[in-house]
């Protein structure tokens, strides 16, 4: 995501390398080259233009203060003006009422049915609320039997009616059996198109009209680029949608919607969301989406991340066990799967500062455990428990177990045990590493 934006601006920000200070010189070439690396990110030229001179302005006549040099001021000027373009802040999203509505909007093919399970079961496991999904896709009857099997993965329940035709009177039946079996949210899953046409606008806003939503969100494919941003404009003239939501952030997008969509619409991003698992919904920040654009990485939201997946009662004994040298395979294992809810692996290391551009060219699969894990559960719980109990005729067990050869066996155990050292050497500094969510 963003890997070639980020690239254009790190090279637009060498002009000012070994700089003593900022002129006009330096900024004209700076500015021109941050402006052709939006334009290449497919950002309108307009807002390309109006976002460069803002930050030609603010750097007009800054002189270097604090040991800071012209790159880095550079560089906060810019990041303030993209969290600006951006939104600025964190947007609210409204999901009380009795019950909440949400009604969610999009062109087909954009990921609504799969943003409306994200959606329920984020307010189910985030925010403790009851939600009932609801299909409203009635040309589609494969759109009904998608959102009714997301509906069970997530534990949540839907509501349809396969032979209605008419979109208004579901939402309303819908909202009625919500009030009646005691669910706090309703999220509306609307009719998409391939392209804009009278019949699914007149649908969707005539639903609206019907269910008067808390929340309108549009749904929209970040990959489409300024087709996206059209789009957006098309539906907003029609729905006064409240938010948008931009998917498949883990594709290969150029960044020109999340960049010009508030521009042009005047409404904030409140959720991206990446891939097809049902965790994958993240509350978008306009400064840490500018900071992860700009190679800063986004700690704030790993740590967050790591938060939800742990709880303080299982940190802490986990801990003993490190700092007792108990740490065994069992452990390393649940720890593993903890590590996997916390979303695609190369995402999360990109978050970390100064890692995501070393690792861009690197393929990192999300099923880079996988050897790993075979090889514990080819074990007995005994032996999980108690590596010593691993001689060489259980290694040769289970090194058939998990289709492994024997040496990759031994290079695994070796590197555990050279893990579970580090890891009690760490816990034992005053100041040393901590289990994330453990608190002090």
């Amino acid at each position: 995501m963003f890997n070639s934006l980020s690239e254009k601006l790190e090279s637009a920000f060498k002009n000012l390398k070994g700089e003593a200070r900022i002129n006009d010189l330096n900024i004209a070439n700076t500015v021109k080259d941050i402006r052709k690396a939006l334009i290449d990110a497919d950002v309108n030229y307009k807002i390309a233009k109006e976002f460069t001179d803002r930050v030609k302005e603010k750097a007009t006549g800054e002189k270097v203060i604090n040991a800071i040099s012209p790159g880095q001021l550079m560089v906060k000027i810019v990041q303030d003006e993209l969290t600006e373009l951006m939104g600025g802040s964190e947007a609210q999203f409204n999901s009380t009422g009795n019950p909440a509505v949400i009604l969610i909007a999009g062109l087909q093919g954009s990921g609504k049915t799969t943003f409306t399970g994200k959606l329920a079961n984020y307010l189910k496991t985030q925010k403790g609320k009851s939600p009932m999904v609801v299909a409203c896709d009635i040309y589609r009857p494969a759109a009904i039997d998608q959102l009714t099997v997301l509906a069970e993965q997530i534990g949540v329940t839907v509501y349809s009616e396969r032979e209605n035709k008419d979109a208004v009177s579901i939402a309303q039946n819908a909202i009625k059996e919500a009030k009646a079996t005691n669910k706090n949210v309703v999220i509306i899953d609307t009719a998409g198109r391939l392209a804009i046409d009278e019949v699914m606008m007149t649908e969707v806003a005539n639903v609206k009209a019907a269910v008067n939503p808390q929340e309108i969100l549009f749904v929209v494919d970040s990959m489409t680029g300024q087709d996206a941003v059209n789009t957006a404009k098309s539906f907003n003239d029609r729905l006064d949608f409240t938010g948008v939501v931009l998917t498949k952030l883990d594709g290969d997008t150029r960044g020109g919607a999340a960049l010009s969509i508030k521009y042009t619409v005047n409404k904030p991003i409140k959720f991206v969301s990446s891939g097809e698992k049902m965790d994958t919904l993240d509350v978008f920040y306009p400064e840490r989406m500018a900071q992860r654009i700009l190679g800063m990485g986004d700690i704030t939201s790993l740590v967050e991340k790591a938060q939800a997946q742990y709880n303080e009662v299982e940190a802490k004994k986990l801990e003993k066990k490190i700092r007792k040298n108990q740490f065994d395979f069992q452990d390393f294992l649940d720890q593993l799967q903890q590590i996997k809810k916390m979303g695609n692996l190369k995402d999360l290391m990109g978050m970390i500062p100064g890692v995501g551009k070393a690792i861009k060219d690197v393929d990192i699969n999300d099923d880079a455990f996988i050897g790993i894990e075979a090889i514990i559960k080819s074990m007995t719980p005994a032996e999980r428990s108690n590596p010593d109990l691993i001689n060489p005729s259980r290694k040769a067990r289970i090194a058939k177990g998990c289709g492994k050869d024997i040496g990759e066996v031994n290079a695994f155990m070796k590197q555990f045990e050279q893990m579970k050292q580090m890891m009690k050497m760490m816990n034992n500094m005053p100041m040393g590493g901590r289990i994330p969510g453990m608190k002090r």
